[in-house]
């Protein structure tokens, strides 16, 4: 098995891996492009997103800079907005649900490392997808780590750092992220 199947599964794997190497250099060939295009190319702009992601839905925008680790592995839907300065390590699956909308400087991190010394130092990563629910606010700042969910339309105040998965339609902020309201809608 190589080490982008055990990463697309899921598994442990060797990051440094020439096949995985090679994927990293694409997409940072492509966000480099795709962050230099001047605002008058934005279909230039959004005919290098259907190339660099998994899946962009109609209607959804991405401010530029953007930086991730594949592009493959981040999937859109429908009417996404991300904000400027997306950070989107996408070792495992990143799903955005239909009209969510991000602030600027977020980090969507699915890439994790063992805690034990041993197994880090030889250069194991792992991947744990993540999945952000219909209608949700991620607020300016926020830092999702890996394996969480955010349940539809719940709202992620600024500058949290979340743990641990939200559940659906309430709000929630601080490091650690947790609920402090139920939303009403």
């Amino acid at each position: 098995m190589t080490e982008k199947e055990k990463m697309i599964l899921g598994l442990p794997f060797i990051g440094m891996d020439k096949e995985l190497i090679s994927n990293r250099n694409r997409a940072k060939s492509q966000t480099y492009q795709f962050n230099n295009f001047s605002p008058e190319e934005g279909k230039q702009k959004q005919q290098l997103l259907k190339e660099l992601l998994g899946a962009i839905g109609k209607g959804s925008y991405i401010e530029s800079p953007l930086r991730c680790d594949y592009g493959y592995n981040i999937h859109l839907a429908k009417q996404v907005f991300i904000n400027y300065d997306c950070v989107m390590l996408d070792a495992a699956p990143i799903y955005i649900g239909e009209k969510v909308l991000i602030g600027p400087r977020v980090q969507i991190l699915t890439t994790t490392h063992p805690v034990e010394t041993e197994e880090r130092l030889i250069g194991i990563s792992i991947g744990k997808s993540i999945r952000i629910g219909k209608g949700a606010w991620i607020g300016a700042g926020v830092i999702l780590l890996p394996g969480i969910e955010i349940g539809e339309y719940s709202i992620i105040g600024a500058g949290s750092v979340v743990t641990k998965s939200i559940g659906a339609n309430v709000t929630a902020v601080g490091n650690p992220c947790k609920v402090i309201a139920v939303n009403k809608d």
